[in-house]
């Protein structure tokens, strides 16, 4: 069984989404300070790298992240490759389907996380609103894309992601496909599970596995 993990590390370098807060991970305690174990600590958003959107994040008053549904989240998995020239992702870019629930779309963005030192760019792929509501009509219940956004830069009104999380469809950002070869895999994606704040969203760790 071939694993990849999809997961883009949390580092002081990782790209953040433009106006999100940035990272900081320090040491807490340390031994060699002193301490009788080391203890780190981290200050993020929760929408850095690899990330899942809850409903909450456009919602208001709409489920949060400790309350998705883990079957969302684990199982058979389609990853769609789309070409180089395409910045914008429309429904006869998406194929045939053939069933699929779980849909990530490897695209461009990959190479992206090759070049940190870059930062934030907003000249992404991303998805439409009439891909978004093609998959929520196909039943879609988990959709993931390759950069840390699945809708255009300063879209408005977010129409993506309000077609998507209105219908519960777990949103999955920040992935890097770059080693994965377009298929059918197995998903699983870990958000981090807590209570407070928005709860809008979480980063996950996620992987694929190939049988």
């Amino acid at each position: 069984m071939k694993i990849y993990d999809i997961t883009v590390p949390i580092s002081a370098d990782v790209p953040i989404y433009k106006g999100d807060p940035g990272v900081e991970i320090t040491s807490f305690k340390s031994i060699a300070a002193g301490s009788t174990a080391n203890v780190s600590q981290i200050s993020m958003g929760m929408h850095t790298a690899t990330h899942v959107d809850a409903p909450n994040h456009f919602i208001d008053g709409a489920k949060r992240v400790h309350e998705l549904d883990p079957e969302k989240l684990v199982g058979p998995c389609k990853v769609i490759e789309v070409a180089d020239d395409v910045v914008a992702i429309e429904p006869e870019h998406v194929g045939e389907l053939g069933g699929a629930c779980r849909v990530l779309f490897k695209t461009r963005n990959s190479e992206f996380w090759a070049t940190p030192e870059d930062g934030f760019r907003s000249d992404f792929t991303y998805i439409t609103p009439a891909t978004a509501k093609l998959l929520a009509d196909n039943d879609v219940v988990l959709v993931g894309i390759d950069y840390l956004s699945i809708e255009k830069s300063g879209s408005p009104g977010h129409p993506v992601h309000i077609t998507l999380l209105e219908n519960e469809i777990v949103i999955l950002e920040g992935i890097d496909l770059r080693e994965v070869p377009p298929g059918d895999y197995g998903l699983i994606c870990m958000p981090l599970k807590y209570i407070g704040g928005g709860g809008d969203g979480a980063p996950a760790r996620t992987m694929l596995w190939k049988n």
